[in-house]
């Protein structure tokens, strides 16, 4: 991999901001624990300094905490980066934003409808290559991402072409740029596209242009190692087969399924280095930056990230855009200036919640604290 496995290790834990104990956050930090998960990492930056904490176990059975600044798969917040860095190859000439993708990667035939920026903002109509929900909630399954197969496959190598061609095997889900929809795929394109145009891998072209300028040190592409490399966290995954609810251990998994899409492993810190820097206008482009925050379709999604306005008594828009993948969920939100930020990496365990009922509650409650001033606030 090339990266130094130490750096988490000899790192300092993280001072709280001068003397703030941040009980507001101690206590939101809990509540997902409270909620069902097995552990909780949360960085917090803002006009107090910065505060870092973590809740719940790094695995299950022990009672040691997760460890403060660990690595951690961190799923679809996978696309702000490689959005990013689709963007600085568009800000250095090499691919141009509303240019078809065929012309870049003409051996998968597709419509020629479908430019650069249509994959980064989800217009494309590509079907998602892990499985889709059609508009009347019926799912249509894709390469295994969940249940028993999945686990049974979990180790399995995937290659990004054989990935594209199978989610083009499937109906578009709509003429391209005339609707939006999730696809995991698109961002597959993406990273064949990074790899196409600059003749390096994603993995190298993303060292060169964003982790080693920012000093990202902690975060890995993994491309197909099964391991998350230094101090982390386990991730479980509970699931229903033949009858049984059934708990396995999935710290280790293959991301080949996810590549470019949400794959990459990384810490709360790095995490926060990143948004931080892309917000302030660090990494790309004003005119560029600017465009990938311009929020779209029924997601209100920009390129790569979504837009959501907390209202005038949070301080309005904040730029975001969190990930999961099984046992594992990260969290990654800013202001518009990239001062005061939230970041955070989740483990899920072997508690019997609705995550979809639970997570939204935690998360409202967790950004309130963050970013409107506590608690309760509206």
């Amino acid at each position: 991999m090339g990266e130094s496995l130490h750096t988490v290790e000899d790192r300092p834990a993280p001072k709280a901001a001068a003397g703030q104990d941040r009980p507001d956050l101690r206590q939101a930090v809990q509540e997902f624990v409270d909620a069902g998960f097995a552990g909780m990492q949360l960085r917090v930056h803002d006009e107090r300094g910065e505060w870092a904490g973590s809740a719940g176990v790094r695995r299950l059975g022990e009672e040691a905490k997760p460890p403060a600044n660990g690595r951690s798969r961190i799923g679809s917040t996978t696309k702000t980066f490689t959005a990013t860095l689709v963007l600085l190859l568009v800000a250095a000439g090499e691919i141009g934003l509303d240019t078809p993708v065929d012309d870049y990667l003409p051996q998968f035939g597709l419509d020629r409808r479908i430019t650069v920026r249509m994959l980064l903002q989800h217009t494309s109509g590509v079907f998602n290559h892990t499985g889709e929900l059609d508009p009347d909630g019926t799912y249509v399954p894709g390469i295994p991402s969940v249940g028993q197969e999945w686990v049974d496959l979990r180790l399995k190598t995937y290659q990004p072409e054989e990935l594209v061609r199978f989610a083009l095997s499937k109906p578009a889900r709509f003429e391209p740029g005339t609707d939006q929809s999730y696809s995991n795929t698109n961002y597959t394109l993406a990273l064949l596209l990074i790899e196409k145009v600059t003749g390096r891998s994603y993995a190298e072209e993303m060292q060169r242009r964003i982790l080693g300028p920012l000093g990202l040190s902690d975060t890995v592409m993994p491309g197909s190692r099964t391991d998350i490399p230094g101090p982390h966290a386990h991730g479980y995954y509970r699931y229903e087969d033949a009858g049984q609810w059934k708990v396995v251990d999935v710290t280790r998994q293959n991301p080949s399924l996810l590549p470019g899409t949400g794959d990459m492993i990384s810490t709360t810190q790095d995490l926060q280095t990143f948004i931080s820097a892309l917000m302030g206008g660090e990494l790309l482009p004003a005119p560029l930056l600017a465009e990938m925050r311009k929020p779209h379709g029924k997601l209100g999604y920009g390129l790569g990230l979504f837009v959501q306005d907390l209202g005038p008594d949070c301080g309005g828009t904040v730029f975001h855009h969190n990930g999961s993948t099984l046992g594992y969920g990260a969290l990654m939100y800013s202001t518009p200036d990239g001062s005061k930020t939230l970041t955070a990496l989740l483990t899920s365990g072997d508690a019997a919640i609705d995550v979809m009922q639970a997570f939204p509650k935690a998360l409202e409650e967790l950004l309130k604290v963050v970013f409107c001033g506590g608690p309760g606030a509206n």
